[in-house]
């Protein structure tokens, strides 16, 4: 036992080693002013603090190697745009990856502030913004991790060299053959998914389509049978890419996610928005039927989700505050702006659908702002992925009294989803609280649910059908929107001037990166972080997933009214 645990502490002290950054002479960014709840401390943590998503040991990936022979860890993962952690454990983690217990020993992960932590650059100084949608290449970093491992399996030198550094430098053949079939067991799905699922064209940095590969993750690689619990015919292309939100006020929204289909307004519910996301980030979670459980299905089974992280998280989250402008405002050009903002929405204005007021009190004491789901015109893409309808595998059949409809052999991914996330937070919590429809009915009650679960009946839904087809996304309260380029939901258009433009005279495409333009607010023409340029579509195609159509308003305001309306918008 001695001799195994002297191994272990050789091979975490050498993947340690691996993943330790190399010296840099760049500038440490500069921070920007969130308010005063978001402290130094909340930031490690939040930079830092495990949510349950498990990508691979964490020696395997300090043992693989890019295409060019150097560490895939190299440089903290820069070449994606994910930024420097100067304070993780182990050094050289990327703010956002995290490390957590698995079967195979510490593995690396990541949490949602890898997606949502922001810098910016202006005359070349950075500026870190918590909370900001990440510009990083998502879409890159998975292909190239499913062919650095690929390589690993099909190049028998660079598996030897693999062996070396994950075992040891002399490893017993024996070790080695058990290696190697763990890998291929994690690349399976893995490659798998990605072959199904990553789309041509790219995303691109500061997108990616979250709601289909939390869909075809969940559904194509968690509920099928064992051992490898796949359906692979449940994967489809992910082919409406979203631009990451901001964090800030998203606890307070009544609603979340773009097309508003999250409830929001407690911490059951803003455990749910955030489960949903684990399961769909690198999550382990394979549920059993199981008769003796009250729901007859175990969702704890097999389920690296970290609930007390999950809840540590969504606090650091309402503390982080909206950014504040950090350069000169023209403060008597922003108080007219001021006064355009508050015009109707028919005189250009923009706070009917943006400003403050109050939103649906789902529980006591937890005050929410209304959130607008409209449809103002913009691309539609996402509505075709929320009708998907997958094979429910070991979850045909599975129902939630009160809250969710037992599940078809062929249901839709949504319901798949809300059931397995709602499940996971019953079973977990309030197990003795859960009674069948059968019981409930012999005793004439209504709901055996506590108040914090019986919101989980709202927790995910989507708008009814319409005879008039309708994409309605949400419209959020603007605060620190100077921070969170590019825009629409779809980040088709690269700056807030740009977007007080009619549809038809806005750029059709733009490179997108962290170059930033403090005139037109948004992304600079010029940048040089990623060698991508985003092609966009017009009115004509508005289904494409990349339309710059829609939202026309304050498109008519004179020029100099715009600029007045920009000014105030910095100060949000």
């Amino acid at each position: 036992m001695k001799a195994g645990f002297a191994f272990w502490i050789r091979s975490t002290v050498l993947a340690f080693a691996m993943l330790a950054p190399l010296p840099s002479s760049a500038a440490a960014p500069l921070g920007t002013n969130q308010g005063a709840e978001w402290t130094a401390s909340a930031q490690k943590d939040f930079y830092s603090r495990d949510q349950g998503s498990r990508i691979m040991p964490l020696r395997w990936i300090a043992a693989l190697k890019q295409s060019n022979g150097e560490p895939f860890m190299a440089s903290s993962l820069s070449r994606y745009g994910y930024l420097p952690n100067e304070e993780s454990q182990p050094a050289g983690l990327p703010v956002g990856f995290t490390v957590g217990s698995g079967s195979n020993g510490q593995e690396i992960g990541m949490n949602c502030s890898a997606c949502h932590t922001r810098q910016i650059e202006v005359n070349g100084t950075s500026y870190r913004i918590d909370g900001g949608p990440g510009i990083v290449d998502f879409q890159s970093f998975l292909a190239d991790l499913d062919t650095a491992v690929n390589t690993v399996l099909t190049d028998q030198k660079a598996f030897t060299d693999f062996a070396h550094a994950v075992l040891g430098p002399s490893p017993a053949p024996d070790d080695k053959t058990k290696l190697r079939e763990a890998v291929q067991a994690w690349y399976l799905p893995y490659h798998t998914l990605m072959k199904g699922a990553l789309p041509s064209p790219a995303w691109g940095p500061a997108r990616l389509d979250a709601v289909s590969m939390i869909f075809n993750r969940l559904t194509g690689l968690d509920i099928g049978p064992p051992p490898t619990y796949m359906i692979p015919e449940n994967i489809k292309p992910a082919t409406a890419p979203v631009r990451y939100p901001f964090l800030w006020n998203a606890a307070i929204q009544d609603k979340t996610q773009w097309p508003g289909f999250a409830s929001n307004g407690n911490d059951i519910l803003g455990l749910a928005r955030n489960l949903g996301e684990v399961y769909g980030v690198f999550g382990v979670f394979h549920p059993k039927k199981d008769a003796w459980r009250l729901l007859g299905i175990d969702y704890l089974a097999n389920n690296s989700a970290n609930f007390q992280g999950l809840n540590a998280l969504e606090n650091l989250v309402r503390k982080i505050g909206p950014p504040k402008w950090q350069w000169k405002i023209d403060q008597a050009l922003a108080s007219k702006g001021k006064a355009v903002f508050e015009r109707k929405t028919e005189q250009g204005g923009c706070a009917d659908c943006h400003g403050k007021t109050p939103g649906q009190t789902r529980f006591p004491n937890k005050k929410t702002w209304n959130t607008l789901v409209v449809d103002v015109g913009t691309d539609s893409r996402e509505y075709d992925i929320l009708g998907w309808t997958v094979k429910t595998g070991v979850l045909e059949g599975a129902k939630i009294p009160f809250v969710a409809a037992p599940l078809k052999p062929v249901d839709t991914a949504f319901n798949v989803l809300g059931t397995s996330v709602i499940g996971s937070i019953l079973q977990h919590y309030v197990p003795v609280l859960m009674k069948t429809e059968d019981q409930a009915q012999v005793k004439g009650t209504q709901s055996p649910l506590t108040p914090e679960t019986e919101s989980l009946r709202n927790a995910f839904i989507l708008p009814a059908p319409d005879a008039k087809p309708s994409y309605a996304y949400e419209s959020r309260v603007l605060e620190g929107i100077w921070a969170a380029a590019p825009y629409l939901h779809n980040g088709s258009v690269p700056t807030l001037a740009e977007l007080l433009k009619p549809a038809a005279e806005r750029v059709s495409s733009f490179k997108i990166g962290p170059a930033y333009d403090l005139v037109n607010i948004g992304l600079a023409v010029d940048q040089t972080a990623f060698d991508y340029t985003l092609q966009t579509t017009d009115c004509s195609d508005r289904n494409s997933g990349n339309s710059r159509c829609g939202h026309e308003f304050g498109t008519k305001l004179s020029s100099d009214e715009k600029k007045a309306l920009l000014e105030y918008l910095k100060t949000l």
